[in-house]
């Protein structure tokens, strides 16, 4: 297990600086990762407000999909802008997933669909009724859906959220096939399902948020199994690794009674896929120095292990630092850059 080890650490609440003269390094033991700050420019007067996601596409572009004007911005792996795309089309972005053949799954929790688009921004299909939410908890979707994900045969996985405790699959034609959960805490059971991925045996890897726990299940719902060392998982994706990687961000306390707590979040964790946590990057508590978080809850990770970090500080800062009144801006993106040892 690894803690963070990163240097200019601020004092909670503080503003961090754009830029340090010398590299911020995070991580320990095969993890090390250089803080790149101020990555990401964005043209003169844009702002990213909370992001929501992030995915990586097959050059290593990195898609930032975020909930202030232009919902979908678009750098390269240096973090040159090169454009943006959904003015218009998107509520309240939530989640992402960038498919192996090049479309993109947009999830809107407060539109409560999943759109497919190209990489261009064109909606080719469109699952669920925008603006029209099932009944809360009916189990039937959606009701504030939070993600999306492929299966290898090109069935679509989407969890389904904040008023339902459900994962639904679809065909790949948007065609509903069938449903899993109730809420609860025992096996099977959602409080807050929040994201989740697939790998290339068909697994399903759903981050079960507020039961703090990955539960693992088979292409139809039966359950198999679950990783309980994690606090309010909310990010989830893997690794380009032959057998990958996890990279999950951990929300973090937000309670008046642990907000303070140490070794809770929010960070990011880095396990295998039996939930074995072999890297753990984020100080005790929160805060704005780089390297340190307020409320991960997108992450990508591209070809050369880089890590992208996408928050939602803005929503999440009354309950992180609720006697500091907010910045103007606030930085919701960073970028680790993985060093070789």
């Amino acid at each position: 297990m690894v803690t963070n080890n990163a240097a200019h650490a601020q004092e909670p609440g503080d503003a961090a600086p754009e830029d340090a003269h010398d590299p911020v390094i995070v991580g320990a033991a095969g993890f090390r990762y250089r803080v790149a700050a101020g990555w990401g420019a964005l043209p003169t007067g844009w702002e990213f407000t909370d992001v929501a996601a992030v995915g990586v596409d097959a050059s290593d572009n990195v898609y930032v999909f975020n909930r202030g004007a232009h919902p979908m911005i678009v750098f390269n792996r240096a973090g040159e802008f090169l454009r943006s795309w959904g003015e218009g089309t998107f509520s309240r972005p939530h989640g992402l997933h960038i498919a192996p053949d090049g479309y993109f799954y947009c999830t809107d929790d407060g539109d409560h669909t999943v759109r497919k688009c190209t990489s261009e921004g064109k909606v080719v299909l469109t699952i669920g009724v925008p603006g029209k939410p099932s009944p809360y908890f009916s189990g039937d979707p959606f009701h504030r859906c939070t993600h999306t994900a492929l299966a290898p045969n090109g069935e679509i996985y989407v969890s389904d959220g904040y008023g339902n405790a459900r994962v639904h699959k679809y065909d790949a034609r948007g065609r509903h096939l069938l449903s899993w959960g109730e809420p609860g805490t025992d096996p099977g059971q959602f409080n807050l399902v929040h994201n989740l991925c697939c790998d290339a045996q068909g697994w399903v890897y759903v981050a079960d948020r507020e039961n703090h726990r990955v539960q693992v299940f088979d292409g139809s719902g039966k359950y198999e199994a679950q990783w309980n060392n994690l606090h309010r998982p909310c990010g989830l994706c893997m690794g380009n690794e032959p057998d990958p990687l996890y990279y999950i961000g951990e929300l973090g306390p937000m309670l008046d009674s642990n907000r303070r707590f140490p070794n809770l979040g929010p960070r990011l964790s880095i396990a295998t896929r039996h939930g074995q946590v072999l890297a753990r990057i984020g100080p005790a508590h929160a805060g704005l120095g780089h390297g340190e978080f307020v409320a991960p809850h997108g992450l990508a990770v591209d070809s050369r292990g880089d890590i992208y970090v996408g928050e939602v500080s803005y929503t999440a800062w009354n309950a992180v630092f609720p006697d500091k009144p907010r910045p103007a801006r606030v930085r919701t993106l960073q970028k680790l850059a993985r060093l070789v040892e």
